[in-house]
């Protein structure tokens, strides 16, 4: 069996703590992204530093943070202004690499450096790394080296980046606020069971006087919640685990899940909208960076973010491969809105598809906005009143029978 060469194997960064004296004998010290402790020695030596101490504190999985879509589009942004300047392409990873706060980033910045040094192209490097990049990501750079635009690449892919994480912003503020402050009000109710309507319990038992009902039924409740709980809280954790695993490990079931989302009253359009939305951006940037358009639709169906919508575009994609227009392709899949559909149809007809898609996409981003804005308009007065009929019934169910004492007396 013929030995591996040693080039060929990919050494793992880590990150090392270091101090010593500069020029001047002044105490200097910092951390730097390395495969091992000569290699650090060597950089701080070139800078004119003695090396007092260098530690090793993590590998690139461990205790340097987690890569996020924002870092990888300032990673964009960045690196697109060093070669919009003129800077070398090794050149500015080192640049880049340096203004990075992660040390994760930095890492990944460095993986990247030693790539392309090794005379991997930018997207060769890019697509080693599939859970930072995706697709979409790989294809516009490739695009980019191939044009001799790759500056303006970078800032289209960190500019359709931003766009997309600030539609995800606004769909999980519609989902999270309701769900944040129903849980609260949930969380309150059970602690005045577990904890306050036992002490009133332990008062009533001393009138002698049958009860209210309103009272009688809250104490069955409290004596309930007492007995079981940690029951709840198993069986409320359990659900939530068995859903996420199932939907991980089983395509009909996510399916039929995202499909049942799409059906919820107000939060089912806002994702509905926001998967046309993030469809129509996907599809405008690759078609419009020279991506062949089946393959721009296999793009745009991983970025939809819905497994209907996915379905959709992949049906979407067959047709058009076979020769169909876009729109009635669209159209066939009785998916899309009637007016995304008309309005890529006159893109097509007017040689202007990448430009009407990017009008498709603005038109129902400011839907979604707009909807989140009237969801959380209109449930700020039902989650009012749904948390005073809820903890307020509890309080004066508790202090009817002192009412009615007070009266006999």
């Amino acid at each position: 069996m013929a030995r591996k060469p040693k080039s060929a194997v990919k050494s793992k960064l880590y990150q090392w703590k270091w101090t010593g004296k500069g020029p001047g004998g002044r105490r200097v010290s910092g951390e730097l992204i390395a495969t091992e402790k000569a290699e650090v020695e060597r950089v701080l030596n070139g800078q004119r530093i003695m090396v007092k101490n260098i530690r090793r504190k993590s590998g690139l999985g461990g205790g340097m943070g987690t890569i996020k879509p924002r870092d990888i589009m300032i990673f964009a942004r960045q690196l697109a202004t060093m070669i919009k300047a003129g800077v070398p392409m090794l050149q500015g990873f080192e640049v880049v690499a340096e203004t990075l706060k992660k040390p994760v980033m930095r890492a990944l910045v460095q993986e990247l450096m030693d790539d392309v040094a090794a005379g991997s192209s930018f997207s060769e490097a890019l697509r080693k790394h599939p859970k930072h990049f995706d697709q979409l990501f790989c294809n516009l750079i490739e695009a980019g080296e191939q044009s001799g635009a790759l500056d303006h690449m970078l800032e289209k892919v960190a500019a359709y980046k931003e766009k997309i994480e600030t539609l995800k912003g606004r769909v999980k503020k519609a989902l999270y606020y309701p769900v944040a402050v129903i849980g609260v009000g949930i969380g309150v109710t059970a602690l005045l069971l577990i904890k306050v309507v036992p002490q009133f319990e332990s008062l009533f038992n001393g009138f002698g006087a049958e009860l209210p009902a309103p009272t009688r039924m809250t104490i069955a409740m409290s004596e309930f919640a007492q007995q079981y709980w940690w029951w709840g809280i198993i069986l409320l954790v359990g659900t939530i685990m068995l859903i996420r695993q199932g939907m991980r490990r089983s395509e009909p079931f996510a399916y039929r899940m995202h499909a049942l989302a799409l059906r919820i009253p107000v939060i089912g359009d806002i994702l509905d909208k926001s998967s046309v939305s993030r469809y129509s951006s996907t599809l405008a940037t690759t078609f419009g960076a020279g991506v062949p358009l089946v393959e721009a639709l296999n793009t745009a169906a991983g970025a939809s973010g819905n497994k209907v919508y996915e379905r959709a575009i992949q049906q979407v994609r067959d047709d058009v491969s076979t020769g169909q227009q876009l729109h009635f392709a669209m159209r066939l899949t009785e998916q899309f809105p009637a007016l995304a559909v008309q309005m890529v149809g006159i893109g097509e007809e007017a040689g202007s598809l990448d430009a009407m898609l990017n009008r498709v996409a603005a038109y129902y981003e400011e839907e979604v906005d707009n909807k989140v804005d009237a969801l959380t308009s209109l449930l700020e007065p039902f989650i009012i009143v749904f948390l005073g009929v809820l903890v307020g019934g509890l309080v004066v169910s508790m202090y009817l029978p002192i009412f009615e004492l007070g009266s006999v007396l």
